[in-house]
């Protein structure tokens, strides 16, 4: 639209918005693995029941995205933001997306998976550090791989999404104020967090309701679509 990049940072931080919406929609299974999670540690036990293993699955499957993520901070933040990158990952992604919901057993439960197939989870989640591979998309695909059914995918993407998007938000935003922002400068993330919020609720409550019933295929179709028309028009 010829617009300038507003930069990684203001990408990671707006997620704060976004982050809220999933707060605020997932607060009853938030608190759930949380106060299973405070239970465990209490009585030395992290994988006494279902909910506390999610709980700490979730904490561990954050490392890779956190490590990858500093290890290639300054080449996401700029060579891998090229249009040409983003173009391809959209592809490359949104063939993995299909194939994964094709051939998965799609049977299984959130409170069935084990500690590891959470930790796979956690490395497909790594592709979103490449621009144009969504943490949803790379999620979804990963909670496929294991035989996730596809709005359990779909959940368990938002609650493992928490920690990662939280502290990238919490990073960039660190790395803006050392940059130096002026008062606009806060309006104008204030406005963009507002509309993530909005935007992400709003996603959150369709996206689980149109997986259960029709799948993947719209979003695999919209990502092919888009990624041919950013390699043919605006390369």
């Amino acid at each position: 639209m010829g617009w300038e990049d507003p930069g990684a940072e203001f990408s990671a931080v707006i997620q704060i918005g976004t982050l809220i919406a999933v707060f605020v929609y997932f607060r009853d299974d938030i608190f759930k693995i949380s106060k299973a999670a405070l239970i465990s540690l209490k009585k030395y036990n992290l994988f006494e029941t279902s909910d506390s293993r999610i709980a700490w699955g979730i904490s561990s499957a954050t490392i890779p995205i956190v490590f990858f993520g500093l290890c290639f901070k300054d080449f996401i933040k700029n060579e891998a933001r090229q249009l040409w990158i983003i173009g391809i990952s959209l592809i490359i992604l949104a063939t993995f997306l299909y194939l994964s919901e094709k051939f998965s057993k799609r049977n299984k439960k959130i409170s069935e998976i084990n500690f590891w197939q959470i930790q796979l989870i956690g490395l497909t989640q790594v592709l979103a550090l490449i621009p144009g591979c969504s943490r949803s998309g790379s999620t979804i695909m990963g909670g496929f791989i294991i035989g996730l059914k596809r709005e359990e995918s779909a959940r368990f993407s938002f609650l493992l999404g928490l920690p990662a998007i939280l502290g990238s938000s919490i990073f960039e935003f660190r790395e803006l104020i050392n940059f130096g922002i002026t008062y606009k400068d806060y309006s104008i993330i204030s406005v963009g967090i507002i509309s993530a919020f909005l935007s992400g609720y709003i996603s959150i409550k369709f996206l689980l309701s149109f997986i259960k019933n029709f799948g993947i295929i719209v979003f695999v179709l919209y990502r092919i679509l888009l990624g041919i028309l950013i390699l043919t028009i605006f390369i």
